[in-house]
C-alpha cells in the first residue's frame, strides 16, 4: 500500500490506496464522483478524461501512486468555472450530446482546447478531439460548440496555476511560438520570411512576480544577449542597423536534433514598458520550419516588486514533432519555457541563471526521475 497526498476539486485528500489503483477507480469508489465514466478502460474512447495538474488525461491508465502531489479536477470540479458553464451551454444549445456518456470527458477535452488554442479553427477542433469517441452526435454539434466558445474570445482557465496562470491585466501581451512544416530543400536565414502574426498554436499563460521594481525589470527585458541566454540553446549572432537579430535555438526530443537558425525583428513600447519579438527559423537537415511571435509586459505591483506577464503560443509539425507522441513533445516545449521564464526572473533579481542540457529526452527523464523518487519516498 502506498500513502498519496493529491488535491481533488480542491479538497486535500490522503488515502492509502493499492500501487495497481487507477485514477479513474478512486475518484468514482473512493470519493464517490462518478462524473467520471468508464469506457474502454484501454484508454482509446476518452471517456475517463479528466484534469491533472492543468492537463487532460486518461484516467482509466493512471495510477493514483504516481498523482502525489498533483492537483485532480473532475467535471464536478467544474461547477463554478465561468468557462466550462459557457462550454456546457454551447453544447446544450448546438445539441452536442445525446446519451451523455462521452460527455464529461468531452468536456474536460473542450475545455482544454478553447483555454489553449485560442485561434483552433474546425479541422484543428477536430484534430484534438480525436482522442475523444463518441457513438451519438457525429462530432458535428461537438465541434460547432467548442467554435462557439472560442469565437466569444480569450479565456481564462481555471485550473493548474503552474500550468496557465492568469494574465495580470488585460492589456498583458503575448508570447507566441509556432512551427511550420517546410519544404524539402535546406532553408536559407536570409530566404526565411518574418510573419505578421501567428494564427493557430497552442497557448500557454504565465504571469511570474519579480523582486525587483519594474524599472530594474524592464532593463532587463531590453538586454537581448540576457534574453537569449535564459532560453536554453537560445543564441543571437548578430543584431543589424535596422533591428533585424539573426539568432538560433537548438532543441533535442529522443534521437532528433534541430537547430533553428532565422531573422527576427523586435519592437518595445517604452510607455507600457511592453514588447514583441517577430521572427522565423529553419533547421535544413531536419527539414523543418518555424515561425512565431514573442510579446511580454512588465507591470508594477509594490515598491521594489514588479510582474512579468508572458502568453506563450506554439505549433511544432515536421519530422521533429512526429518523434513519439505529440504529448512527447507538449511536455518538452512546456518545460523549455518553464525555464526560459524563470531564467528571466533570475536575472531580473541579479540571480544565476539554469542552463541544463537541452535534449528534450533529458528533460523528460529528470522528469521521470521525480516522480519515481516521490513514489519510493512513500514506499
Amino acid at each position: 500500500m502506498n500513502t498519496v497526498t493529491l488535491r481533488v476539486n480542491g479538497s486535500v485528500i490522503v488515502r492509502s490506496v493499492e500501487p495497481r489503483l487507477h485514477l479513474a477507480d478512486f475518484v468514482r469508489e473512493e470519493l464517490n464522483l462518478t462524473g467520471t465514466h468508464l469506457g474502454c478502460e484501454h484508454g482509446v474512447c476518452g471517456a475517463c478524461t479528466l484534469m491533472v495538474d492543468g492537463r487532460p488525461v486518461r484516467s482509466c491508465l493512471t495510477f493514483v501512486a504516481g498523482c502525489h502531489g498533483a492537483e485532480v479536477t473532475t467535471i464536478e470540479g467544474f461547477d463554478d468555472d465561468p468557462l466550462m458553464q459557457r462550454l456546457q451551454a454551447a453544447f446544450a444549445c448546438r445539441h452536442a450530446l445525446q446519451c451523455g456518456y462521452c460527455t464529461p470527458g468531452m468536456l474536460a477535452t473542450a475545455y482544454d482546447i478553447v483555454s489553449r488554442i485560442i485561434h483552433a479553427d474546425e479541422r484543428r477542433i477536430r484534430e484534438e478531439l480525436a482522442g475523444n469517441l463518441c457513438r451519438c452526435t457525429g462530432y458535428a454539434g461537438i465541434v460547432a460548440a467548442i467554435a462557439e466558445v472560442l469565437a466569444q474570445g480569450p479565456h481564462q482557465a481555471v485550473v493548474h496555476p503552474i500550468r496557465r496562470a492568469s494574465m495580470a491585466t488585460p492589456a498583458a501581451i503575448a508570447v507566441a511560438v509556432s512551427m511550420a512544416v517546410p519544404s524539402a530543400a535546406a532553408v536559407g536565414v536570409a530566404a526565411i520570411a518574418i510573419p505578421n502574426r501567428i494564427a493557430d498554436g497552442v497557448t500557454l499563460i504565465r504571469t511570474l512576480p519579480v523582486a525587483v521594481n519594474v524599472e530594474t525589470l524592464w532593463t532587463t527585458l531590453q538586454d537581448l544577449g540576457t534574453v537569449a541566454a535564459c532560453l536554453p540553446g537560445g543564441s543571437i549572432e548578430s543584431i543589424a542597423p535596422d533591428g533585424i537579430v539573426i539568432g538560433a535555438f537548438t532543441v533535442g526530443i529522443g534521437p532528433m536534433r534541430a537547430t533553428f537558425r532565422g531573422r527576427a525583428v523586435v519592437r518595445f513600447d517604452q510607455s507600457e514598458r511592453a514588447g514583441e519579438v517577430l521572427g522565423g527559423g529553419g533547421d535544413g537537415a531536419s527539414r523543418s520550419r518555424a515561425e512565431g511571435a514573442i510579446r511580454f509586459k512588465a507591470s508594477s505591483v509594490a515598491k521594489g516588486a514588479s510582474s512579468l506577464a508572458l502568453e506563450i503560443t506554439y505549433r511544432i509539425k515536421g519530422p521533429l514533432a512526429q518523434f513519439g507522441r505529440p504529448a512527447l513533445v507538449a511536455d518538452v516545449v512546456d518545460r523549455l519555457l518553464e525555464i526560459f521564464a524563470r531564467n528571466l526572473v533570475r536575472s531580473a533579481e541579479g540571480g544565476p541563471v539554469e542552463t541544463p542540457p537541452i535534449g528534450g529526452l533529458r528533460i523528460l527523464f529528470a522528469s521521470f526521475l521525480g516522480t519515481v523518487r516521490r513514489l519510493l519516498s512513500k514506499a
